[in-house]
C-alpha cells in the first residue's frame, strides 16, 4: 500500500504530479516494497495502467494495483502478484471516484550499502517508467 503526499489527502492536489511509496508485495515483480512512484492525478486510465486508489471499504487506506478492466460500477483492479491478494477478487469493482492517480515512473531509493558494485547496480535499475501491461485484461478474461 502506498503513502501519498499530503496534497491529495486535503482534496484537490496542488500539482498534477505527486509521489507515492509502495509497501507490501502485491505488485511484485513490477513494483517492490520501498519503491517510490511518481503519479499523475486525474490522468486518463486505460486497462493495464498501474493506479493508486482508495480501498473501497477502508477509504483511509491507499493501494497500488493494475487497472485490468472497466466494468459496470467502476474498475476491476488486480495485483501483479496473484498470491498476495487484496484486489478486486476480494472487494469487487472500485468506483471511478476512488481511483486517484496513474503511476508514471518508478524509482528506488539509494541503498544504505554503498559499495561501488552496489551503486552501479542501483544506478542501472533505480529508475524506470511504469508501463501499461495490456496482457492484464487478457489474463482476466482467460480465467
Amino acid at each position: 500500500m502506498p503513502e501519498l503526499s499530503q496534497d491529495i489527502e486535503r482534496g484537490r492536489p496542488l500539482l498534477p504530479f505527486g509521489v507515492a511509496e509502495v509497501t507490501g508485495p502485491s505488485m511484485v515483480p513490477t513494483l517492490h516494497h520501498g519503491d517510490r512512484l511518481v503519479v499523475q492525478y486525474g490522468a486518463r486510465i486505460r486497462p493495464g495502467d498501474v493506479v493508486v486508489l482508495r480501498h473501497p471499504f477502508q477509504q483511509d487506506l491507499l493501494v497500488v494495483k493494475r487497472a485490468a478492466e472497466r466494468r459496470e460500477g467502476g474498475w476491476w483492479v488486480l495485483g501483479d502478484n496473484a498470491y498476495a491478494g487484496g484486489d478486486s477478487t476480494d472487494y469487487g469493482t472500485v468506483p471511478e471516484e476512488l481511483v486517484l492517480a496513474k503511476a508514471r515512473f518508478r524509482y528506488r531509493p539509494l541503498p544504505a550499502q554503498r559499495s561501488p558494485f552496489a551503486l552501479v547496480r542501483w544506478a542501472w535499475s533505480a529508475a524506470r517508467p511504469v508501463l501499461s501491461d495490456r496482457s492484464a485484461s487478457r489474463r482476466l478474461r482467460a480465467r
